[in-house]
């Protein structure tokens, strides 16, 4: 996702969307370890879109 995907959500779905990214950057950690994870790729662009979700969250927080 992009920074301006980000800027659309509330505080409350931003958060939410942390959550799952940070669930889903497990699940793909797990699957890179039992040799499932064909593109590993996918988790670094994963735990891209959690810095910029946090990064969104806190400029959200200095707004207000």
């Amino acid at each position: 996702m992009k920074a301006v995907d980000f800027r659309g959500f509330s505080e409350k779905e931003l958060s939410e969307k942390i959550v799952s990214l940070k669930e889903n950057l497990f699940r793909l950690r797990c699957n890179k370890t039992l040799g499932q994870l064909e593109d590993t790729s996918v988790i670094s662009s994963t735990k891209k879109d959690i810095a910029r979700a946090f990064t969104i969250q806190n400029e959200q927080k200095k707004e207000a």
